[in-house]
This record gives structure tokens, C-alpha cells and sequence, in this order.
């Protein structure tokens, strides 16, 4: 178990504002145990102005739910205010061992699940996930909406996740012509003809597209005997 006090020099990499919010470096639910993964959620805050007025509620809590909720919030402006370095309550239910709250980072992105995206917090959200890739060892696979990890859930609102990730993914490898579905197309064509020529398949893209067909599949095995334990009952 590890308080996560690197977390504000990780944000400062993006070059988007940081903002270290008070007591963040001892602030958590204990310490994190592991990072295996990220999960993206929009606050559902306010529908007026402001950069992140979510901020006292996903430090400190709302009824029924103590605070922190969430490790990282992300302002309209694309500021980062980083909120605890500890374990958060961000996504439970998991439909993924990767993205507990034991398991994973949060970060919490101001909207009020309706209004549009700005773009300079859409490039912050997205840098922000690389560089947590990076600095943990994680591939593109491992972000997930928390729409993809808990049933219960819809944000981030109006993101396609593949599309994310896949532009994670050329941030991580600093290479804007990474494209993981044609590689895994190409990838599959060879294998089914039976040849080992990988020449043409860039390994990180490849395992990271594998790693994400094996979350999927897990995530689809886990409901499944979540179902046949409720008929169980």
C-alpha cells in the first residue's frame, strides 16, 4: 500500500494548471493499494459557470457517500486539481478487477452530463490518462469510462471510450499514426493465413489491443455470475 504523492508531478507533465488542493497528500480512505488501473466519470455537478465547483463534494463527500470520491478532479478550463493520494470512492460496483476502488485512479471531470465538452478539457483528460499509463506501467486498455465498469453508471457522458483510449494510446507512444484497429486487423489477417511475418504490427499497439479484448471479456464473464448468482437466490 503507497499514498500516491507523485500524483501532482504526473499531472504537471500534460502542461496543463495543476492546482494541489489542501491536504491532498493525506487525504484517502487509507492509503491506495494498488494502481491497475483509471477510471473517467464526469461530476454531474452544476449546469452554471465556475471551473470546478464539484470540488467540495468530491473532496469531502455528500450524504450517504464520505469523501474523497475521487483521486483527481478536471476542470472546464482544463486545470487539474489534485484531490488525495489515498484510496477513493469512485466506482463501486466493479464490473472489473482493474477498476475498483482498490484497484484504480479516479478522476472526477466537471459537467453536468448534458452540456458539451470544451476541448481544452477533453486534451487535458486525455493527457492526463497517458501520463498515468506512464508513470504506472499501464497500457491505453486499462482507461475506462465508468459507463464500461460499473452497470449502474453512464459518464462520461457524450466520450466514446475506444476512440479515447485509442488517442491515449498515441500519447503514451508519442506517435500520432498509431492506429490499433487496423494494426489487430492487419495482426488477424496474417494469423489466419498462417503467417508469422509481425513486421508490419507495432508489439505495443497489438498487446494493447489483446489487453483489451481479455478486460472485455472479463467484464462480460463477471455479469454473467452476477446474474446466476441473483437466480441462485
Amino acid at each position: 500500500m503507497q499514498w500516491l504523492t507523485q500524483l501532482a508531478e504526473v499531472a504537471r507533465r500534460t502542461g496543463h494548471p495543476v492546482t494541489e488542493v489542501t491536504g491532498w497528500k493525506t487525504r484517502g480512505h487509507g492509503p491506495q493499494p494498488a494502481v491497475e488501473g483509471i477510471v473517467c466519470h464526469h461530476s454531474a455537478g452544476p449546469s452554471g459557470g465556475g471551473d470546478y465547483p464539484s470540488l467540495a463534494v468530491v473532496r469531502s463527500g455528500r450524504p450517504g457517500l464520505d469523501g474523497p470520491l475521487s483521486q483527481f478532479g478536471l476542470g472546464r478550463s482544463g486545470r487539474i486539481y489534485v484531490i488525495a493520494a489515498g484510496r477513493c470512492w469512485h466506482n463501486a460496483p466493479s464490473t472489473s478487477g482493474y477498476h475498483t476502488n482498490s484497484n484504480s485512479i479516479g478522476i472526477e471531470a466537471e459537467s453536468d452530463g448534458r452540456q458539451p465538452w470544451p476541448a481544452i478539457q477533453l486534451d487535458a483528460y486525455r493527457k492526463l490518462c497517458a501520463e498515468l499509463c506512464k508513470e504506472f506501467g499501464l497500457s491505453a486498455a486499462r482507461v475506462k469510462g465508468h459507463k464500461e465498469v460499473n452497470t449502474a453508471k453512464p459518464d462520461p457522458h457524450s466520450i466514446n471510450m475506444h476512440d479515447f483510449r485509442l488517442q491515449v494510446a498515441r500519447l503514451i507512444e508519442g506517435d500520432d499514426d498509431v492506429d490499433v484497429d487496423a494494426v489487430w486487423h492487419d495482426a488477424r489477417i496474417k494469423m489466419n493465413k498462417g503467417e508469422k511475418d509481425e513486421t508490419a504490427v507495432s508489439p505495443a499497439a497489438f498487446l494493447q489491443r489483446i489487453e483489451t479484448e481479455q478486460d472485455r471479456i472479463k467484464a462480460m464473464l463477471t455479469q454473467v455470475l452476477v446474474r446466476l448468482d441473483a437466480l441462485d437466490r
